[in-house]
């Protein structure tokens, strides 16, 4: 069989999708995968594994009708020179322009990866508003047809209802996150030299970045040998992110080291005793995390959609209220006055990471669930009609 991967940013076809695709081709199907930018280094590493790389235009974050339309003009016409027998979306445009042009194109099956439902569903995203309304009508239009809806935790398939983004007639199968190779990420011993705190993510507001940076603060003043990294990129197209200007100046204020950005935070990992991510950001399930319980890192996350989902509280980490500098600063307190705390956790996060979140039980439910394994035929020309009601998850913990 044939399938388009649409995506919005190359790089994630390789860091998020690589393993997926790869198990794609594995199992005999031609993968043609999409992105609105050109990356040598993508390119070249899905052509080693007989993957094309082609792109269609896309203004990732922006609101401009005039180039959302050139987007679906592209899938359009990607369609009709390909002549898919499904598609794979994953990430707002490429599902949105992606669902549409797939039921334009005579109903192509027309599958949905939601790695989280993002900005406008996070609290200072979530007042009504215009380009909310927008986003929720493009959005109903966009998976109006798909044959099923992949979500990463335990709240996505209620809010999109809620939202009317779905009905109950569509098929939501919940499996766990991206999941994560635990080859890859092995288990690492923790540093000797005293403890290090560690975040990861997009340099955000609602990424909990000033939550951080103030219980750093307050923790410095009486610990000063603890150490506090982040380690993340500049986010300027997002409401809430961060320029580097901003970040030069954070660094002079807080006893914080804003790490460069790497393809390989496994290093950094390492050296790290406690993973922390004090997100209000509206995940999916964030594979930062995952990777740190894979390294054997124990996590401090908030009691968040997606964030809250891989931790066991007070087994391989710790669960916070969001926005809550108190509860956070009392949580990395709590490592440096139980000295093996972090070990204990550690350790039970790798195994966990091992049992639920192993990228290739993750990979082969998608690939089940699609019809793909042992190259299924896929019917065409579904209708609604077609999706059966699912009122709950198909798939808990793997």
């Amino acid at each position: 069989m044939k399938i388009l991967v649409f995506s919005s940013l190359a790089y994630s076809l390789v860091n998020f999708r690589g393993a997926l695709l790869t198990r794609l081709i594995d199992e005999g199907h031609e993968v043609v995968a999409v992105a609105p930018d050109q990356d040598f280094e993508v390119s070249a590493w899905l052509k080693s594994r007989q993957i094309r790389l082609t792109t269609v235009a896309m203004d990732r974050a922006g609101v401009m009708p005039l180039q959302d339309l050139k987007t679906l003009w592209g899938y359009i016409r990607l369609i009709a020179v390909e002549k898919p027998d499904l598609i794979l979306a994953y990430t707002q445009k490429p599902i949105i322009y992606g669902g549409i042009a797939a039921r334009i194109m005579g109903n192509v099956p027309f599958f949905v990866l939601m790695s989280g439902l993002g900005y406008l569903f996070s609290p200072d995203g979530a007042k009504p508003g215009l380009t909310r309304s927008i986003f929720l009508r493009l959005y109903r239009e966009g998976v109006r047809r798909a044959r099923k809806i992949f979500v990463f935790n335990k709240d996505d398939r209620a809010d999109m209802l809620a939202a009317g983004i779905i009905t109950p007639r569509h098929d939501v199968i919940r499996v766990p996150g991206s999941g994560v190779d635990t080859r890859h990420f092995q288990q690492q011993p923790l540093p000797e030299k005293g403890l290090h705190f560690l975040m990861v993510g997009r340099l955000m507001r609602d990424k909990g970045v000033f939550e951080f940076l103030e219980a750093a603060r307050r923790i410095n003043a009486e610990n000063p040998e603890v150490a506090f990294s982040i380690l993340g990129r500049s986010e300027t197209s997002n409401p809430t992110g961060l320029s580097g200007e901003d970040v030069a100046r954070l660094q002079q204020e807080y006893p914080v080291d804003f790490l460069r950005e790497t393809t390989d935070v496994r290093p950094h990992l390492a050296q790290a005793s406690v993973f922390v991510l004090p997100s209000y950001y509206r995940e999916g399930l964030p594979r930062t995390i995952l990777e740190a319980m894979a390294t054997g890192r124990a996590v401090i996350t908030t009691d968040m959609p997606g964030c809250r989902d891989p931790i066991e509280d007070g087994i391989n980490g710790l669960i916070v209220p969001p926005r809550d500098i108190d509860a956070l600063t009392a949580a990395m307190r709590s490592f440096i006055a139980e000295k093996g705390r972090a070990a204990a956790m550690g350790g039970n996060a790798r195994k966990i990471a091992e049992r639920d979140y192993d990228v290739a039980k993750v990979n082969a439910t998608l690939i089940a669930h699609m019809g793909l394994d042992g190259d299924r035929p896929v019917q065409k020309d579904a209708s609604s009609a077609d999706l059966r009601i699912q009122p709950a998850m198909a798939v808990d913990n793997l």
